[in-house]
């Protein structure tokens, strides 16, 4: 089940249940399905870059990453009671499918170091699921016709079930959106900052602040300059939508 908030199809399922869904798809096989993150500030910045728009739009899941998306659905009257994130997805899917044999990842994103930790991480604690291989592409604000072709060569001569995309928003979600049709993978992901915290490049919050809804406020105290128009600009700015749309009678849609 979906509910729309501010005009984006938001999943109400459990993390077990967009789970089930997704390793239904990756079993079933088929079309290319991929999955996006959804926080105040991403719905934000794809206000000001109608492409981001599309790319969240056009995706096949839309999970509740951020504790602003939970609270907009209370708002407006939705059932939304708890955060999907996208770490949730990573290691639940991981879990799932090393239960399984022969399933393949592909890491796209970061660094050789990064995705060397990764690989090597991986081979400890999902030894059923292969590596078939990952790509740093060149740290760049876009990507040429050329880099997009070698990155999908790589994928693509791989041959992996899953491509975990890790480039950070809204790029890695408009480059899923524009060369989706051209990689032959099962699933996609967008999960940012995923590779980061799996790694322990970048230290996770304390359960407690996951549990409260409170993750946003260690990582802030650590990365203030990074972070802190995320919190004190598209935040307000995206709950004051919220309310505005409700006071205007608007709920949240099926």
């Amino acid at each position: 089940m979906n509910e729309t908030i501010l005009g984006y199809s938001v999943t109400t399922g459990s993390v077990d249940e967009c789970l089930s869904d997704i390793v239904a798809g990756i079993e079933k096989g088929g079309r290319r399905r991929y999955f996006v993150c959804a926080n105040p500030h991403s719905l934000e910045v794809a206000r000001e870059d109608r492409e981001f728009e599309l790319a969240l739009k056009s995706a096949d899941l839309i999970v509740p990453d951020g504790i602003g998306i939970v609270i907009a659905s209370k708002i407006l009257g939705g059932s939304i009671r708890e955060r999907v994130t996208g770490m949730d997805v990573f290691l639940g899917l991981s879990a799932a499918l090393n239960k399984e044999t022969g399933f393949r990842y592909f890491f796209l994103g970061s660094t050789g170091s990064t995705l060397n930790r990764i690989a090597e991480k991986m081979k400890k604690d999902f030894p059923g699921i292969t590596i078939s291989g990952t790509y740093s592409p060149p740290f760049k604000h876009e990507f040429s016709d050329e880099d997009s072709r070698i990155m999908i060569d790589n994928v693509n001569r791989a041959g992996p079930d899953v491509l975990w995309v890790g480039m950070t928003a809204p790029k890695q979600e408009k480059w899923i959106y524009r060369n989706r049709d051209r990689l032959n993978v099962k699933f996609i992901g967008a999960v940012g900052a995923v590779f980061d915290f799996y790694t322990g490049n970048v230290k996770r919050s304390h359960l407690f602040f996951r549990k409260t809804g409170l993750e946003w406020l260690p990582r802030l105290l650590r990365q203030p300059r990074r972070l802190w128009r995320r919190n004190f600009i598209s935040n307000p700015s995206f709950l004051l939508r919220v309310i505005s749309s409700r006071m205007a009678g608007e709920k949240a849609g099926r």
